[in-house]
């Protein structure tokens, strides 16, 4: 069965981690943690650029792990702009390491990919990129974006929430109280990128990860490079996931949302340029 909007791949699943303390701290099915924390045991990968919630509230801290311990502080999401490429120079040039993996949404990892193709002054990083994995985005928030939303449309206190969540288009929260805000409303706060970028599925990573198209508790899964899946069957062979069959509605379901990406960026990027604005991006399919 052929599909649109997800880029070119090798093989679909749908997945989660075999470890029930990760798949218990994790976002969803605790996949993308539990490959982090798997490439760092067995050596594929010495280093890992990720993102973790802050001590500072909801906040998105930028980090390099270098342990299990550490991989498992970026478990659960968080929907706001974590400028986390920066800290690529910090796991090269100061922790001197050689092997790298990167976790990123979409318009990051496609910033990586023509880094790679124009290294220019980033020779050392390009070299070192062992592992890029690419979480599924469809929009995004600026930080001060999640208060306005949590405690402004859902009258919850920030501090209160332990999880968020958006799927079957609303954004919620888990927490004392818990709020329910449908999307069409917390999108007026998205940050302004979400609104030419095309890309839901992460096309350029090595493995993509994300939650919509599997049943709840599981990830949506694509290799689409020699590294990422031979990453993922080792990570299966050694009992770090469990692994089935995706199936077509599910991937259908997908389908639908990432040509609508698409088409919102496209629409988008023709306002802009109607108004003479300078928009470099052209749509991909």
């Amino acid at each position: 069965m052929a599909y649109q909007g997800f880029g070119r791949y090798k093989e679909a699943f749908t997945a989660r981690s075999s470890d029930d303390y990760i798949r218990s701290i994790a976002q969803d099915g605790g996949t993308v943690t539990s490959l982090i924390c798997y490439a760092l045991e067995s050596g594929f990968i010495d280093g890992a650029v990720l993102t973790r919630k802050s001590e500072e509230g909801w906040m998105p801290e930028q980090y390099v792990a270098t342990t299990r311990e550490e991989a498992l502080e970026s478990a659960k999401s968080v929907y706001a702009l974590s400028p986390s490429l920066y800290w690529l120079k910090e796991a090269t040039r100061e922790k001197a390491l050689t092997r790298i993996g990167y976790v990123g949404l979409p318009c990051q990892v496609e910033a990586i990919r023509k880094m790679q193709l124009y290294p220019f002054g980033a020779r050392d990083i390009v070299d070192s990129l062992a592992l890029v994995i690419g979480i599924f985005c469809y929009e995004n928030f600026y930080p001060a974006s999640l208060k306005a939303i949590v405690e402004g449309l859902g009258e919850e206190p920030l501090s209160d929430v332990v999880r968020m969540r958006c799927s079957s288009g609303r954004f919620m929260t888990e927490g004392e109280k818990g709020i329910s805000v449908p999307l069409r409303q917390a999108s007026r706060y998205i940050q302004d990128g979400d609104r030419i970028c095309p890309d839901l599925v992460s096309e350029w990573a090595d493995i993509s990860v994300g939650s919509v198209g599997s049943e709840p508790g599981w990830n949506t899964i694509f290799l689409r490079t020699k590294t990422g899946r031979d990453l993922f069957r080792r990570a299966v062979a050694a009992g770090k996931l469990e692994v089935k069959e995706i199936g077509e509605q599910g991937l259908r379901e997908l389908e639908k949302l990432a040509l609508d990406k698409k088409s919102r960026a496209r629409k988008n990027i023709e306002k802009r340029r109607a108004l003479g604005l300078y928009v470099t991006r052209d749509i991909y399919y």
